[in-house]
């Protein structure tokens, strides 16, 4: 599923001379798209070790608030700062998830049904008032702020969907194997011409934070928990290095905007 699929020829508002805010979508995407949710979801769990819950969550607001910012005030995508932002949407939308579960005792029953009527909610308005939901047209500062209220929804609810089914007996590595195999229905649907290609790239958006997340605590949980038992630290920089490589690669190669060569 590439960008040009995402393109939508219905008639615009008047574009406030941005070029467009994301990337493409290559497998350089979905490859650091998995990495982050993986990075953030060790990230937010030793960041709560060491810190406490209340200063992790503090800081991790901070953090997200301040890399939004910055990606709002740049003009076009660049690679550093949009990614950048997503690894803090990563990091915040764990805290989120954690918090209603960990911190006020909402179980994940209730948390991943709610998250996603919260997504649906986002949706349903960005497309009320935009008439559209493609990535390929984020030029203006109303569709970006839709974008990123996706994204958020999105992390919390594959953040919640994740633990949901690593705690209900499948374990990390279950939970892993089962959303690598859910990621590929809405592709495979896509290319049987049955979904469009939309809502195809958001399905597969959604499903990328469970399988990054479940990844990333089965190589750091002990194995009594079924885990590898490498520790959060050495996963959360693992994984924070191999995002470093990929999108320094990109934002010296430029693949994944369309005016590369």
């Amino acid at each position: 599923m590439t960008t040009e699929h995402l393109l939508d020829d219905r008639p615009r508002a008047p574009l406030r001379a941005l070029a467009n805010k994301v990337p493409e979508v290559t497998a350089y995407f979905w490859i650091i798209k998995v990495l982050t949710t993986g990075m953030g979801e060790t990230a937010s769990d030793l960041l709560a070790k060491v810190l406490g819950p209340v200063p992790a969550v503090a800081l991790g607001g901070l953090a997200l608030a301040v890399s939004l910012a910055v990606q709002f005030a740049v003009r076009r995508y660049v690679a550093w700062v949009y990614w950048t932002a997503v690894v803090m949407v990563s990091v915040f939308g764990t805290m989120a998830a954690d918090v209603l579960h960990v911190g006020l005792g909402v179980p994940y029953t209730l948390s991943t049904p709610f998250f996603l009527v919260a997504l649906a909610a986002v949706f349903a308005l960005w497309y009320a008032v935009e008439r559209t939901l493609s990535i390929h047209g984020i030029r203006t500062r109303r569709r970006e702020a839709f974008y990123w209220a996706a994204v958020l929804a999105t992390f919390a609810l594959g953040t919640a969907a994740g633990d949901l089914t690593a705690t209900a007996g499948l374990g990390y590595l279950g939970s892993a194997v089962l959303f690598g195999a859910a990621i590929c229905v809405p592709a495979l649907v896509h290319r049987a011409g049955a979904l469009n290609a939309v809502p195809a790239f958001w399905a597969a958006y959604v499903i990328t934070r469970p399988l990054g997340a479940s990844l990333a605590d089965w190589m750091a949980v002990g194995r009594p928990r079924g885990g590898l038992g490498l520790g959060l630290g050495p996963v959360t920089l693992a994984w924070t290095a191999a995002i470093v490589c990929f999108v320094g690669y990109l934002a010296v190669s430029r693949r994944d905007t369309s005016t590369a060569a």
